[in-house]
């Protein structure tokens, strides 16, 4: 809308001119009359055809994808080269990063290894991901919680951990709604009537939001060695109210799901689940192989980046060896 505002506030009108007599006309000979000649008129000259305008407007300009960038399962602390996937996976943040300013780290879960006391995640977190801890939106994963119920991560991540003691809370990215949910059931409820759960019901169906992503720690769907036995309402809950993807960790592996639904039936309409627990801790074998599991790796550590656009989405999985494999895709919202 434009609006135009006239400048003319606090101006005073000009005062009425004095009326004065008019000075006398003067008087002119007459005119001597002119004898006029008709001239033929002339023949209407046609104006050329344009051809009519074929140019293609310029397209709008298509915007800019908000980044996500993460892993879960990270810093293990020890000199031994198979405890050093951390350092890898933090470089390949560091390179990302400068592509992409803006982008935002997630963590999903397993912080620092073995009990997430505050040494653990000075010593061993802070040199390597804690470089980015400032743009850090982390969740808390079971080693998070082995010291002081948890108190030593939310001190170190303050309030981009969510309320002290509770852990999930959710922040937009772009076009996109993030969702951060913690999955440590036995510090924190996690069933249909929980206060966690409520609140998960709450915001997702006022998020405003067309397209959603969500993660935490425990996988509802797994082929790792944790077989993904956790966090069925999470799921549940996701997959009825409009989630598009979930990411989680714990399963030291890399594994791509197809869209599935509530009860983990393949559905092109439904929830697609990353497993990323390739943030630096040793990887580990496979389980039993589960249904709709369309991508396997535990070849090497790596980290998954999201690009974020308004309607659908990208992802890369980025392994820290030149040699592994590279999983690449894309999808629409639901």
């Amino acid at each position: 809308f434009i609006s135009i505002a006239c400048g003319c506030a606090g101006q005073a009108e000009a005062p009425e001119p004095t009326p004065t007599s008019p000075p006398p006309v003067p008087t002119f000979p007459p005119t001597p009359t002119k004898t006029s000649t008709l001239l033929p008129s002339p023949s209407p000259t046609s104006l050329p055809t344009l051809p009519p305008n074929t140019a293609t407007p310029s397209p709008s300009p298509t915007p800019t994808p908000a980044v996500l960038i993460g892993a879960g399962d990270i810093a293990v602390c020890g000199d031994a080269p198979e405890l050093q996937g951390d350092e890898k996976t933090a470089a390949l943040i560091e390179n990302q990063i400068r592509q992409y300013p803006g982008a935002v780290v997630f963590t999903a879960g397993d912080t620092a290894y073995g009990e997430g006391s505050p040494a653990q995640l000075r010593n061993c977190f802070g040199p390597t991901w804690g470089r980015f801890k400032d743009r850090i939106r982390p969740a808390a994963g079971n080693h998070d919680y082995m010291t002081g119920s948890g108190s030593p991560y939310f001190e170190y991540f303050g309030a981009a951990a969510g309320e002290t003691a509770q852990g999930y809370y959710s922040y937009d990215l772009g076009d996109w709604h993030i969702v951060v949910l913690n999955s440590n059931c036995n510090d924190i409820a996690c069933g249909p009537d929980s206060k966690q759960v409520k609140w998960l019901r709450d915001d997702l169906q006022n998020s405003g939001k067309a397209c959603i992503l969500a993660y935490w720690h425990h996988p509802r769907w797994s082929s790792g060695l944790a077989g993904g036995r956790f966090a069925a309402t999470f799921w549940r809950t996701a997959a009825e109210l409009g989630v598009d993807v979930v990411v989680n960790g714990d399963d030291h592996d890399y594994e791509r799901f197809a869209p599935m639904d509530a009860e983990g039936n393949a559905d092109p309409n439904g929830v697609r689940e990353f497993v990323v627990g390739t943030g630096g801790a040793p990887l580990r074998q496979w389980g039993e192989i589960r249904p709709n599991s369309e991508v396997r790796y535990n070849g090497a550590h790596g980290v998954i980046q999201f690009k974020l656009s308004p309607g659908h989405y990208e992802w890369e999985f980025i392994p820290a060896e030149d040699t592994a494999l590279t999983d690449t895709g894309s999808g629409a919202c639901r």
